[in-house]
């Protein structure tokens, strides 16, 4: 087994899911203003030890995504931040792609960029530590979006990413996110959520990208966060596995965004997604539904580390729990 894929099942491992702690500096430092902390790379990096170290979080995560401040920064006893994750008992990781710009030609729909240079960026994430990436494409549901146009270039931009990183002996986290902004039903989130998906498998396929080596992290299907009807968890979860079947049984794991879902709500949909049976494991790779609660704890307050990690640890590991009840929920 070549390294990608044995990286690509330790990240998949039954119980564990992927902790999304990746935004931007500019995403991050909103963030931490909003909570009352000034934002500055050494607010930064102390926030996301703090997530790190968090007591027995490998029980719960495989892996930590990070962007690459994070990763060129070291903990508060000098160890880089991919020497520390290994040394938890975790795998790290890092987002490569450098955001969504708007495309030429498509009024109001995005491409995501980051392919120029990307290569030496892998090797250096490489020599660094990182042993997975992740690069996230974004498509807006309305009348007129996504187009096909707009669906084809994210979805060739994606392959290249992923042909890029298992040449760099890295693992590719792929994900095609479908936003939920709107007032779009259900199926029409599954409408489109099939349609990105299968240009992303053609693309794939065309540069021979080994799926069993590769993490899908797709949208969960789900409802417009304006449409006045909220799906059952069941709903969702039948929604998205139909559309997950057209994927071959050799990708390695499925590993779902939250995508601005309430924490209770992620869960509740994780756990009803256990129910169904597939050729592949199903997890998580949350980052807001996970680490929100977490700064909101800590809001820059050292005695509040401590309620911080609490906070942390209780929403991985009710997901964790999702994941080990997928034997128990499945029909006989």
């Amino acid at each position: 087994m070549n390294t990608c894929r044995k990286i690509a099942q330790a990240m998949t491992a039954p119980g564990k899911g992927i902790l999304a702690a990746d935004e931007s500096i500019a995403t991050m430092s909103s963030r931490l203003e909003q909570a009352g902390v000034t934002a500055t790379a050494d607010s930064r990096r102390i926030y996301r030890e703090i997530l790190t170290s968090t007591p027995g979080l490998a029980d719960g995560v495989s892996g930590i995504i990070f962007c690459e401040e994070t990763l060129a920064q070291v903990f508060s006893d000098g160890r880089p931040f991919a020497q520390a994750v290994r040394e938890l008992g975790m795998l790290p990781g890092i987002k490569v792609d450098t955001g969504a710009r708007p495309c030429p030609g498509l009024p109001g729909e995005t491409v995501t960029e980051g392919l120029d240079g990307l290569p030496a960026r892998l090797a250096r994430y490489a020599e660094m530590g990182a042993v997975f990436a992740k690069w996230r494409a974004v498509f807006t549901i309305s009348d007129n979006t996504p187009s096909w146009g707009a669906i084809a270039c994210n979805a060739n931009a994606l392959a290249r990413y992923a042909a890029a990183c298992q040449e760099a002996g890295i693992v590719p986290i792929v994900e095609p996110e479908v936003l939920m902004t709107g007032d779009h039903g259900i199926e029409r989130c599954a409408e489109v959520t099939a349609s990105v998906h299968a240009a992303v498998r053609q693309q794939l396929g065309l540069l021979r990208v080994d799926l069993a080596g590769i993490v899908l992290k797709p949208n969960m299907v789900i409802e417009g966060e304006d449409h006045p009807v909220q799906a059952s968890a069941e709903q969702v979860a039948e929604a998205t596995v139909s559309v997950l079947r057209a994927w071959p049984g050799e990708l390695a794991g499925v590993a779902f965004l939250s995508g601005g879902q309430s924490p209770q709500r992620a869960t509740a949909n994780l756990t009803a997604l256990q129910a169904h049976r597939t050729p592949w494991p199903l997890t998580f790779s949350f980052g807001r539904a996970l680490v929100s609660p977490a700064l909101t704890a800590w809001r820059g307050d050292e005695l509040k580390i401590g309620a911080a990690q609490d906070a942390l640890s209780s929403h991985v590991n009710a997901n964790a729990a999702a994941l080990r009840l997928r034997g128990e929920l499945q029909p006989a």
